[in-house]
Formats: C-alpha cells, structure tokens, sequence
C-alpha cells in the first residue's frame, strides 16, 4: 500500500496562519509557531472585544441621557426611576430603552423634554 503523506494539508493550515499574521511585527508574521500564537491571542481579543464594545455603547448612552437631564435639573438615575413609576420603561425591557432615549435626546430635545417632565411628575406622586 502507498504511503500517505500530509505535506499538502500541513502547508495549507500554515500558509492560512501566516496569511492571519500578515501586518505583525518581527517575526511575529514570519515564524509559524509565534505566528500561531499571535494568532490565537488575536482571536481571543477579538472576542472579548465584541462583548466589551456592548457595555462601551451603554455607556455612551447613558453619558447622553444624563446630559440631556442636566438639562432638565435633572439626574439621570433620577430620570430612569421617574420613567419607571411613570411606566414608560420597565426592568424586563418593555418600553423605551437606553438607545432609543439617547436618540431623542440628540435628535429631538423637545420630545425629549416632555419626557424629563413626565417623569418628574411621577416623581412627585
């Protein structure tokens, strides 16, 4: 029976490898066994950060909605619970959300604005 070799498949996941790590530094693009590492690492990073970047626009968000309270004499913790007992959001996200209020207070203050009231008056209740 005919020996198999697998010099084929070998030079394909390397050269796949070193085409990942093309723009590294050092031999870092040119090595396979670093380049592998650099790689992994890569990915990995890569993968926190897409669950990393959805706590940054929550941020943001809220960032945006507290300056558009300040506005109001209003604070943003303030704001969020007068909401609640206004029932405009809820904890099992019906409603508004983050996003959508950070919209409204870019891009339309006014409606914006009568929300702050509205929750203000839930407050006083």
């Amino acid at each position: 029976m005919a020996r198999v070799k697998n010099s084929v498949a070998t030079h394909a996941r390397r050269k796949k490898i070193l085409k990942a790590a093309s723009g590294y530094r050092g031999s870092k693009h040119l090595l396979f066994k670093t380049a592998k590492e650099q790689v992994l690492r890569g990915y990995n990073y890569a993968f926190v950060s897409r669950k990393d970047r959805k706590g940054e626009f929550r941020k943001l968000w809220i960032k945006r909605i507290n300056a558009g309270c300040r506005q109001y004499d209003l604070s943003y913790s303030k704001f969020m619970n007068g909401l609640t007992k206004a029932g405009i959001i809820s904890k099992t996200g019906e409603g508004l959300n983050r996003k959508m209020l950070s919209e409204l207070a870019i891009s339309d203050p006014k409606a914006f604005g009568d929300l702050v009231k509205t929750a203000k008056k839930a407050l006083e209740k």
